[in-house]
């Protein structure tokens, strides 16, 4: 079983919404600090969001305004709602755990935004 697992990709519109999920098992979530990463083809991946364990969102400023993270405690969920879509910001997006020195990732959900 995967410690972390994405879900909410797909294809969209630009200008449209979509909201990504990551279910956390097998860690003492609360404690963690979640994420989001991107990666497009033939880029390196690169950050989207955090949120550290008291809930402090940290932004790229690629997606500050239109993106937001959020995170669940009681429900182990890290969340990333994203609005205003460019197709700049098609790529795979990968949930990330971190607590010194573990990180962990997931396996990805690919996010497509063209018409």
């Amino acid at each position: 079983q995967e410690l972390l697992v994405e879900s909410g990709g797909g294809l969209v519109q630009p200008g449209g919404s979509l909201r990504l999920s990551c279910a956390a098992s097998r860690i003492t979530f609360s404690v963690y600090t979640m994420g989001w990463y991107r990666q497009a083809p033939g880029k390196q991946r690169e950050l989207v969001a955090t949120i550290d364990s008291d809930g402090a969102p940290n932004y790229a400023d690629s997606v500050e305004g239109r993106f937001t993270i959020s995170r669940d405690n009681k429900k182990n969920m890290v969340y990333l709602s994203m609005n205003s879509l460019e197709p700049e910001d098609t790529a795979v997006y990968y949930c990330y755990a971190y607590l010194r020195p573990s990180t962990y990732w997931g396996q990805g959900t690919q996010v497509t935004v063209s018409s």
